[in-house]
This record gives C-alpha cells, sequence and structure tokens, in this order.
C-alpha cells in the first residue's frame, strides 16, 4: 500500500485513472476542518501583517516610488524563473532590456524579460479585471510568448493530463499528478468563487491558501509555478495591501526551494493546510524585513550618490544628477545612452561618464577600450543576493 492510501482527505483525494496511475482532485477552499489560527500560526500571521505594513510604508518615503519599484518587479522575476531552472541574472536581465548585446548571457533571458512583461501586464490589467481565470491566462500569454514550452498552446488551459517529477519520468512513476482536464473547469471555478468569497478570512491566510491551490490544480501545460507565484503579487496588489509591488516572495521560495515542494505536497497527502501557511507566512515576514531594508539602503545610497557628484563634478554635478537620476532606471549604462540622455557631444559624455566612474557612481565592467558598459554597482549590489 504506497503512501497515497494513507492521505488525510483533507485537501482532496487520489483518484485512480485509465492508464494505472492515481490523480489528484483538490476540495474546494477553504479547508475543513478550518485552518486552526491559535497559537503559533496566529503569532506568525500578526507577525507577517506588521511587516508587510512597514515594507508599505519603507517604499513610500522613495523620492519616486513608481522608478524604484520597477527593481522590485525585476528582481522577482529572476528569482521566480530561476526556481524553474533558469540561469539569466539580474544583470543579464538589464542588459537585455537595454539591448545590450552579451555573448556569454544565457539563452533563457527572454523567459525572465515575459516574466516581467507577464507581471506589468497582470498589474495594468486590474483596474479592469479582477483576479480571475480569465487574468490567469492573459498573463499565461505574455509569460509563454516566444520562449521554450511557448508552443505548449498559451493561455489554454491544457486538455491532456501533466504531471510532475524528474526529468524524463513517467506519469506513472510522478511525485504528484494534477487533477485530469475534465476536472479544471470545476477546480478553478472553485478556486476563483473562493478568491471572491467575502468572509473575515486575513487576507494573508487567503492568499497562501490560493497559491497552493493553484500549484494543485497545474492548469497549464509549462508555466504553473511562475503564474502561482504571479498570483501571490496580484492579490495582494488588487486588494490594496501593498501599494506597490514590491515583495518577491519567490527569494524566500528559491532559498528554501526543497522544503517549499515539500510543503506544498505535504498539503495533498495529508491535508497539513498548518505546515504549508506557516511556512508562506514566515516568507512574507522575512522577505518583507529584507525588502523594506532595501528601500532605506536605496534612500542612503542616493543622498550620498548625489553628495559625491555634488561634491567632486563642480560645474558638471548638474549634468551629474540628471544622469544618476536615470541611471535608477537603466542602471546598466554605455557612454552612447547618457549622451541620448543629455543631449551632449560624444566627448562630454564621454568626460560624464569618466568622471562618474571616478566618483565610484558607475563601474567599467566590460574591459575594453570600445564599446565599454558601466553598471550603476551601488544600486545593483542592494538587488543582487546578498545585498542589504
Amino acid at each position: 500500500m504506497n503512501a497515497h492510501e494513507h492521505t488525510s482527505q483533507r485537501a482532496g483525494r487520489y483518484e485512480p485513472q485509465i492508464g494505472g496511475y492515481r490523480a489528484f482532485l483538490p476540495l474546494p477552499l477553504p479547508p475543513d476542518p478550518p485552518v486552526g489560527m491559535s497559537g503559533r500560526l496566529g503569532a506568525l500571521l500578526s507577525e507577517a501583517d506588521a511587516a508587510l505594513g512597514r515594507l508599505d510604508g519603507a517604499v513610500l518615503t522613495l523620492p519616486n516610488p513608481d522608478l524604484f519599484v520597477f527593481m522590485y518587479v525585476r528582481k522577482e522575476a529572476v528569482l521566480s524563473s530561476q526556481i524553474e531552472g533558469t540561469q539569466s541574472t539580474l544583470q543579464n536581465l538589464l542588459a537585455a532590456e537595454a539591448r545590450l548585446f552579451d555573448p556569454q548571457a544565457p539563452n533563457d533571458v527572454d523567459e525572465v524579460l515575459n516574466y516581467v512583461a507577464a507581471m506589468k501586464h497582470g498589474l495594468g490589467r486590474l483596474a479592469q479585471l479582477p483576479v480571475s481565470v480569465r487574468l490567469l491566462r492573459e498573463i499565461h500569454v505574455e509569460l509563454m510568448r516566444g520562449v521554450r514550452g511557448g508552443d505548449l498552446t498559451p493561455g489554454e488551459l491544457r486538455t491532456r493530463q501533466n504531471w510532475i517529477g524528474p526529468a524524463g519520468c513517467q506519469v506513472r512513476d510522478a511525485r504528484f499528478v494534477p487533477p485530469p482536464p475534465e476536472a479544471l473547469s470545476r477546480t478553478l471555478g472553485e478556486l476563483e468563487r473562493f478568491l471572491h468569497s467575502s468572509d473575515d478570512m486575513p487576507l494573508l491566510v487567503r492568499v497562501g491558501l490560493a497559491h497552493a491551490q493553484f500549484e494543485t490544480i497545474h492548469p497549464f501545460l509549462d508555466g504553473n509555478g511562475r503564474i502561482g507565484r504571479l498570483l501571490i503579487t496580484l492579490l495582494l496588489t488588487e486588494r490594496g495591501r501593498l501599494s506597490r509591488p514590491v515583495l518577491y516572495l519567490s527569494h524566500h521560495f528559491k532559498r528554501y526551494r526543497m522544503e517549499y515542494y515539500e510543503r506544498l505536497q505535504a498539503v495533498r497527502d495529508t491535508g497539513d493546510w498548518e505546515g504549508w501557511l506557516s511556512f508562506f507566512l514566515e516568507g512574507v515576514t522575512a522577505v518583507s524585513r529584507e525588502s523594506a531594508s532595501t528601500a532605506g539602503a536605496i534612500l542612503r545610497m542616493r543622498e550620498e550618490m548625489r553628495s559625491r557628484i555634488t561634491d567632486q563634478l563642480g560645474r558638471s554635478a548638474a549634468n551629474g544628477h540628471r544622469t544618476l537620476e536615470r541611471l535608477f532606471d537603466h542602471p546598466l549604462v554605455t557612454v552612447a545612452m547618457v549622451r541620448e540622455w543629455l543631449d551632449v557631444t560624444p566627448a562630454s559624455a564621454n568626460n560624464m561618464v569618466a568622471r562618474l566612474a571616478e566618483a565610484g557612481v558607475l563601474t567599467e565592467i566590460t574591459g575594453y577600450a570600445r564599446n565599454r558598459r558601466f553598471r550603476f554597482d551601488p544600486y545593483l549590489k542592494l538587488f543582487e543576493d546578498g545585498g542589504a
């Protein structure tokens, strides 16, 4: 008798399928019996709520929140994509956005670019469309456009069975088999009703349950993990819990990747919703604190860079400050880009970049005499692994 025979049916049940395997059919949310919010789980919720509130406040102190928020979005895109096996880094993404050719860049950077586009599309649509299956299908089109898996019906719910397991494994050997295609309409409809239900369930608990349920349903042939993680950001933004999408929770999921998968599987196998929610809420607290710390570090670093430019650039300081503000949106830069921003001669742009490099604002990263590329190191280090 395998482990599935012993499963608690609180989250759903494994049903035999033609072909000799079992697929999981989730029960509608919320769980029954209800999630126990007393004791440790209640304390974790209070902590996560407070940390999320401090993060939202910290971001609003930034001089131009929308400008800085885009780096948080990029960070989440890189990390969520890395969970799925991509190799591209934040610097690879920025180079691709700036159309700076990099022969060493991994060929999966387009997948990260698509994640950014998918998140922007979803956030932009929230004014017209609630978080719903329709919105997730639209986002899926953006995510899968022109990349690996892009031939697997972007935006369409799957019409054949998928499964989760080691590369090359067959459905009978899979670690987990999601619901069969004919159950998708029912299970997604139930999930959507849960998202829109009006009760007194704490929002973070609702979001945590919804993410796990979406990953269990696995409605697309590819991209389910990334769409499920986007769902977290969309729900928190839609409900006004975050005024800007600055929670890169994939940092927590990537750091504890095996526990992430094990906690989701324990929900299916033993109905351990409390274990999953504890892991989820711990992640919200940890990442909110890190993200808020990053916001504070951005403010301090910006003031330091402005002081250096004022002190060291003399009559060129005004153009130095103009360049600095553009660097927050374009942290990888060439002399040609600076020339365009300032509308100056090539010699003047070259001089400006050299002065900013001397001041420690820019760092040359190619080692070339021509076609040089510079990065806004003090800023990027705040978002790269090991930063604040």
